[in-house]
């Protein structure tokens, strides 16, 4: 059976006060969910869970550092700046 640890991983706090600055503007409630770093006991392979924010239903996906938003899954996504723009469009 294969055992692992679950670190939860903060969210860069710059990250964080942009989202809820634009859910401010738009007068919406963002919920956060931090990720985690998954890893295999005994073995070299670890996995990064994104951090999950879900904003009128829609879960966005975040990497800390990174000025990207992915929509639902990793194949779509949008830059943190037009997020403005595209919670205006739905």
């Amino acid at each position: 059976m294969l055992k692992y640890e679950k670190k939860e991983i903060g969210m860069e706090i710059a990250l964080k006060k942009r989202i809820e600055f634009v859910c401010d503007f738009l007068r919406l409630k963002p919920v956060f969910i931090n990720g985690n770093v998954i890893s295999i006991e005994r073995t070299n392979i670890r996995y990064i869970e994104v951090h999950r924010i879900i904003i009128k239903g829609i879960t966005f996906l975040a990497f800390n550092y990174s000025s990207d938003l992915f929509i639902q899954n990793l194949n779509k996504h949008i830059e943190l700046k037009d997020l403005l723009q595209y919670l205006k469009s739905i």
